[in-house]
This record gives structure tokens, sequence and C-alpha cells, in this order.
């Protein structure tokens, strides 16, 4: 019995290596598809979930396959990070082991793009931008507006950065709006945010008020999502700005992960 259970053991273990050793090389086949088509610098990050990963393969379709590219640059900033989350994928078995995986129905498709407080920095102008979520309390007495929930109308990011004020160069807090319109991202400073972790100075001027909230002020006038889906939805993550959006019954093309 004891050298059954051992045998037994074995057994598994080994089937689980093999497992996941097919996982690894399916997983790096889409990877480099997508790197070579979409004439990205670096392999992205591809992650197939479920197991055990042949009977997904044996069936042809997986449960959740999850991508993330770093270092992307665009139009408008230099870097941002893409990332898909690809439900219910159908590619036949033949298909991954010869490499020739291009399109691939998706049940369900699940895009964003995030920008670090540092690219977005440059987008703006402010070499030293912060980011972070204001408190959704407006009764803290600081006169922000609060809201850090995610939302396309009006969801609140605190901007903080050295801009210059008249004569001199001094750090300011604002207040920001994250507004989708249509396929565009708009970032407005409303107001100066004097909250916790917030540095704006009151004696600002009024008449420098509007130029000063201009400088936080600027609009992404088009942006797509991996493999061409528009965007639904943007909001503050931490020090990012995240745009994301989703699209249900559709047919990707690995080699245009940045299709518009």
């Amino acid at each position: 019995m004891r050298k059954l259970i051992i045998v037994l053991v074995s057994f598994l273990a080994l089937a689980v290596i093999v497992d996941f050793g097919a996982a690894a090389y399916s997983e790096y086949r889409v990877s480099r598809a997508i790197r070579e088509g979409g004439s990205l610098t670096s392999d992205p990050q591809v992650i197939i979930h479920g197991f055990p990963f042949v009977t997904q393969a044996a069936d042809g379709k997986y449960q959740n396959v999850e991508i993330r590219a770093q270092d992307v640059p665009t139009d408008y900033v230099e870097s941002t990070t893409i990332e898909a989350n690809l439900r219910g994928v159908t590619v036949p078995l033949s298909d991954l082991i010869d490499g020739s995986v291009n399109t691939v129905p998706v049940d369900e498709l699940e895009g964003r793009v995030r920008i670090d407080a540092k690219d977005l920095g440059q987008f703006l102008g402010i070499v030293d931008l912060r980011v972070s979520a204001p408190p959704a309390d407006r009764s803290d007495g600081t006169g922000g507006s609060g809201g850090s929930g995610p939302t396309t109308t009006g969801g609140g990011v605190v901007l903080t950065g050295t801009v210059p004020v008249g004569p001199i160069d001094t750090e300011v807090s604002v207040q920001a709006d994250l507004v989708l319109d249509g396929e565009r991202v708009e970032i407005v400073a409303s107001d100066f945010y004097f909250g916790p972790d917030g540095n704006a100075d009151f004696t600002i001027p009024d008449f420098a008020k509007p130029t000063v909230l201009g400088l936080f002020t600027k609009t992404i006038d088009r942006q797509t999502l991996p493999f061409g889906i528009l965007p639904t939805d943007v909001y503050a993550e931490g020090s990012q700005i995240v745009i994301e959006g989703g699209a249900q019954n559709v047919t990707i093309d690995l080699d245009q992960i940045e299709a518009p």
C-alpha cells in the first residue's frame, strides 16, 4: 500500500509538472505573437488561468487569459501599462502548438490603460506631479469636493506639483475631475485642495487662480484601449490614472493590441 501511494503521488506530481509546462509554453507562444504583432519592446506577461490547463487546451476553450504589457508608448505620454482580460477564449490546440495564434473569438473582453503620475506629469508639463484620491467625506472642513470612487462623470483626484505662481515656483494641490467625453479623457482642475496631504497656498491671489488651475487641466484627445475597444470609465487608483472599457462576443487580432 505504501508503494502504491508513493507511485500515485509521483504520478500526480508529474501530471502537475506537465500541465504547468504546457501552460507556460502556451503563454510564451501567445506573448510572442502579441509582441511581434504589436511591435512591443518586450514580451508582455501572459497568464492562462484555470487548472488543469490540458483540459482547457483539449477543448480549445480557456476560462481567462490575462495580458499585461508595460512601457507601451502613446501619442501623449512616453510610457503606459496596457492590461486585458480575455474570458471565454476559443483557440484550437493546433494553433497554440505551431504558433499561429492570430484572430481569437472572446466571450468577454476587459481592457485598461494605466498612466503613472510621472508620465502624466510629463503630459501636463509638471515634472514632480503626484496623484492621489481625496477623502470621500465632504465634512473634513477642507473645501475639497470629495468623492474617490470610479466614475466617468467627475471622478475625484488630487494632483500635486510645482508650478509657477506669479514670479515664483511653488507646490500646489488641486482637486481635479476626470471626465470621459466619448473617446476623450478630460482632466479638469476645479479648485485648490487643502485637505490631508494637500498643499495649496491660501495666499495665491485671485487673479492667478484660473491660470494655476489651467496648468493642471488638459485633454487626451483620443483614447482607445487594448484591441481597439473604447473607454467607458476613468478613475484614479493609487498614484495612477486608469482608463478602462469592455466588450462582449468579439473577435480580436492579437497582432493589433494597440489597434484603434
